[in-house]
C-alpha cells in the first residue's frame, strides 16, 4: 500500500484556514458533482480559478483534500451518535440508542449524497487515517457504555472487557462501514431494535 494511503492528511503552505477552508468547501461541490474518483487535482484546480501548484501549497494530495472532507462528515456523525448517547440515562438505553443512531447516521450519508459517499468509501477501502480515528473514537464510547454498565449492575463481569467491545464492535461495524452497509439495507429497519436486544441480553448478569 503507498505512504498515501496510509499517512493522514497533510495541509502545506501558509496557515491560512481562510484559504483552505474555501478549497474543502470548492472541493466538496466539485466531488458531489462529478464524483471523487473521477477527479484529478487538475480538474479540481481549473473548476475552482486557482493553480494546481497553489493548492499543493496547502494539501499534499487530492486524498488530502478528501480526508478533510471525510473529516467533516465523520465528526458530525461522531458529534451526533454521541448526542444520542447523551440523551439516555441507563447503560442499556445508551447501547440501545448508540446502535439506532449509527444505522441512521450512516443512511443518511449513504442516501443524502452518493458521490461524497464515494469519499467515505474510498476512505473505508484504503484506511485512511480518518476512518482509523474515528473506529478508535466508537469503540472508546462502546466500552464506557460497557463499563458503566458493569458498575450499575446491568451488564455481566466475566468476559474481559476489551473482548466485549471487540466483539459488539463487530456487530454494529457492517452499519458503519460504507462498503458493508450498501449490502445490509434489506433489513435496516429492523436491525438497530433487533441487535441491540441481542446484544443486550448476551450481555445480562
Amino acid at each position: 500500500m503507498s505512504e498515501e494511503h496510509t499517512s493522514p492528511a497533510v495541509n502545506r503552505g501558509p496557515a491560512d484556514h481562510d484559504v483552505r477552508d474555501q478549497i474543502v468547501v470548492a472541493a466538496t461541490e466539485h466531488f458531489s458533482r462529478y464524483g471523487y474518483g473521477k477527479t484529478t487535482v487538475s480538474d479540481l484546480a481549473k473548476s475552482i480559478g486557482f493553480s494546481k501548484a497553489y493548492i499543493y501549497k496547502f494539501f499534499s494530495s487530492k486524498q488530502a483534500i478528501g480526508e478533510s472532507i471525510c473529516t467533516n462528515c465523520i465528526d458530525k456523525i461522531e458529534a451526533d451518535i454521541r448526542r444520542a448517547i447523551e440523551e439516555a440515562d441507563q447503560p442499556p438505553e445508551k447501547l440501545r440508542r448508540m446502535f439506532k443512531e449509527i444505522v441512521q447516521a450512516s443512511l443518511r450519508l449513504f442516501t443524502g449524497d452518493r458521490k461524497l459517499y464515494e469519499i467515505a468509501a474510498s476512505a473505508a477501502e484504503e484506511r485512511w487515517q480518518v476512518t482509523i480515528i474515528f473506529e478508535q473514537n466508537i469503540k472508546m464510547l462502546l466500552q464506557n457504555i460497557l463499563q458503566e454498565g458493569r458498575q450499575t449492575g446491568d451488564f455481566e463481569r466475566k468476559t474481559p472487557l476489551d473482548e466485549m467491545t471487540a466483539a459488539i464492535y463487530l456487530v454494529m461495524r457492517p452499519y458503519l462501514h460504507p462498503l458493508m452497509l450498501q449490502h445490509n439495507f434489506d433489513n435496516i429497519e429492523e436491525a438497530p431494535t433487533q441487535l441491540s436486544n441481542l446484544i443486550l441480553r448476551s450481555l445480562a448478569p
